[in-house]
């Protein structure tokens, strides 16, 4: 179903449901990513939300205004995870950074992000249609258009989202089975763990598995070759080079020896920065070889300053027709000006000098890398923004030390910059799913461009706010701080670079060296060192789902009965990612307000064993994965 000229989209309806779905979710998100250490994406609940409001009220052609409002909402998630990654930190090492700050930084990162990506909405979402799975776009998509068609489809969707919903409810919130499955839950799992650094794990989340769905075979199975090489051959090596050895590479005061490290902590403390290098160098890579749209890019906005006012042709399609790319380059200029000014003037660094180094990082890096996140949520629906954040960080720390800036101020300087870089990336990754659900769906993308920035300003005021109460209340060090992993995790990588230590150059050396290797025999490298980056146990559960969507599709010598099975199990794993991600959201906000209801000893481990939860979470997710294939089957 496709949006029809003429039919409402910016609506006074659309933008106030939009801005408050932006306050609200802003609030939570940042809430629950800081206290409960859990992430979540707003996207699919807004759009939920959106639809159950819009059909409540009884509003007609409401797809276009659902849009809207899951495009103005979705602000609140990417703003909250460039902001909580980064920002905190400087509370964690002791420092302070007020409201304007913080506000400031997550604002113009996220204008950068909008303004750097506006650019390559054609590419992303026109010349590279079916190549890329956009799995959490597929999925919101479904969830909008349940809204207008009903029928089966939708039946289908509300009963898997139930099923998936569920699902995911009673494993977070009850611990009826274990959310992760580990080879360790067998005595010679144990054994091999300890002796040889060798595990496997499989996350048995219905979310997760409908993620893999999506992504196909293909990609996962690369994705999942990324965790291989790491948790199977790297891991287990550096066991036997190193493991007498006490490796600090980062100065962060790791006192135990590889060997004693169990392969989470490799993989952690080492491994997968082979990821992180892997992932900048793909992006590079990608970069060279999409020289081409770069260049048209910047063609079409020097043709347009080249031609008088206005007399460039007009884009006829209103479904392909941004904001005018004149005005998409001033927005740029204005806002890299806007950032020169706050970290000259706003208590970011201490000389202009400075000021124009950290500039022309965040210019450099935020141009070169929204790309990079853009593909990688078109291919896996997971954003490595916090391994490029880290890569950011360490490059802004070498600048601003060679400039005479470290100790404490250096950390806060170097913490805000990549603060608003973090931001833009994350912005770029949700923007491209937005994009792609406009252009499935049909509605403009310049008025979800335009709506963009002015959800971004509202979340990230919010999201300022609510750091500020949450230090003053809670604080993120000592007892009952907040846990806010990524931050401390950025804590530990900028200290030492302020203070005289060192990077892990070997490792992004090692994973720059792999990623080059297989682009030369023509593996995605994205996706592949992907999987290097992200943990196994979230890397596993796609190739299952992957398997299953190849698995549906082949079974019959119909070629149109294949198709159908397809699209059916596509619904299925957009009602699982979708009940997934909601009830994910009221399960965390459920042990925010304290509410315990955990069976104890049930996830207690056992005496030299796993804990019961653990041993019998493989049977859920057996039925659960024949509840897709089998559902999948049935077309009527």
């Amino acid at each position: 179903m496709k949006v029809k000229d003429g039919s409402p989209e910016v609506t006074p309806y659309s933008v106030t449901m939009g801005l408050l779905m932006a306050v609200l979710f802003s609030a939570a998100a940042a809430y629950l990513g800081l206290k409960v250490g859990q992430v979540f994406e707003a996207a699919i609940p807004i759009a939920i939300i959106a639809v159950g409001v819009t059909g409540a009220l009884g509003k007609k052609e409401g797809i276009g205004q659902n849009v809207i409002i899951q495009s103005i909402g979705a602000c609140s998630g990417v703003i909250v995870a460039g902001a909580i990654f980064t920002l905190p930190a400087v509370y964690i090492l002791g420092l302070d950074v007020n409201f304007m700050q913080m506000f400031l930084s997550s604002l113009l990162g996220g204008f950068l992000g909008i303004l750097f990506l506006i650019p390559f909405r054609k590419y992303f979402v026109k010349e590279m249609d079916g190549k890329y799975p956009f799995p959490e776009a597929t999925a919101t998509t479904q969830v909008l258009l349940s809204g207008e068609e009903g029928g089966k489809s939708t039946r289908t969707l509300l009963l898997s989202g139930l099923v998936g919903g569920l699902y995911d409810f009673i494993v977070a919130t009850f611990g009826a089975w274990s959310e992760t499955l580990s080879s360790t839950v067998l005595h010679v799992g144990q054994v091999i763990s300890d002796k040889a650094k060798v595990v496997v794990k499989l996350n048995t989340g219905a979310a997760v598995l409908g993620l893999g769905y999506i992504v196909g075979l293909k990609y996962a199975f690369i994705i999942c070759c990324g965790s291989f090489l790491v948790w199977f051959l790297i891991i287990p090596l550096l066991n036997v080079l190193f493991g007498a050895q006490v490796l600090d590479l980062m100065g962060t005061g790791i006192t135990m020896t590889v060997a004693e490290m169990s392969p989470e902590q490799i993989f952690k403390e080492y491994a997968r920065h082979i990821g992180i290098g892997g992932i900048a160098a793909a992006g590079i890579i990608g970069i060279i070889k999409s020289s081409g749209v770069i260049k048209n890019a910047v063609g079409l906005a020097v043709g347009e300053f080249s031609r008088k006012k206005g007399s460039a042709p007009a884009e006829t399609d209103r479904a392909q027709r941004d904001l005018p790319m004149r005005g998409v380059v001033f927005g740029i200029a204005l806002t890299l000006l806007a950032a020169f000014a706050f970290f000259a003037f706003g208590g970011v660094v201490e000389s202009v000098w400075q000021a124009l180094l950290a500039l022309l990082v965040v210019a450099v890096i935020a141009f070169l890398f929204t790309t990079v996140a853009a593909n990688a949520i078109a291919i896996v629906g997971s954003n490595p923004v916090s391994g490029m954040t880290i890569m950011t960080l360490i490059i802004t720390a070498l600048v601003l030390v060679a400039a005479g800036l470290k100790g404490n101020a250096g950390m806060v300087a170097a913490l805000v910059i990549g603060g608003v870089v973090c931001t833009a990336l994350s912005m770029a990754g949700g923007l491209v799913t937005d994009f792609k659900i406009g252009y499935w769906i049909g509605t403009t993308p310049a008025k979800q461009e335009t709506w963009k920035f002015v959800g971004t300003l509202v979340s990230a005021a919010t999201v300022g706010a609510v750091m500020l109460v949450l230090n003053r209340t809670y604080g993120f060090t000592g007892e009952g701080a907040l846990v806010a992993p990524q931050a401390n995790a950025m804590a530990a990588v900028i200290q030492p670079m302020m203070n005289d230590g060192s990077a892990p150059w070997l490792f992004y050396g090692i994973g720059a060296l792999i990623a080059v290797t297989l682009t030369l025999f023509k593996v995605p490298a994205l996706a592949f060192c992907l999987g290097m980056f992200i943990p196994l146990d979230l890397n596993l559960p796609l190739l299952v789902g992957g398997a299953i969507s190849w698995y549906v599709g082949s079974r019959s010598k119909d070629e149109a009965l294949n198709k159908a099975r397809s699209e059916k199990g596509t619904l299925i794993a957009s009602g699982f990612i979708a009940g997934g991600a909601l009830m994910g959201v009221v399960s965390a906000v459920l042990r925010f307000a304290g509410v315990d209801l955990m069976l104890t000893g049930w996830n207690t481990p056992l005496s030299g064993g796993a804990a019961p939860a653990e041993m019998v979470a493989i049977v859920p997710f057996i039925l659960l994965c024949l509840y897709m294939v089998i559902t999948s089957k049935k077309v009527e």
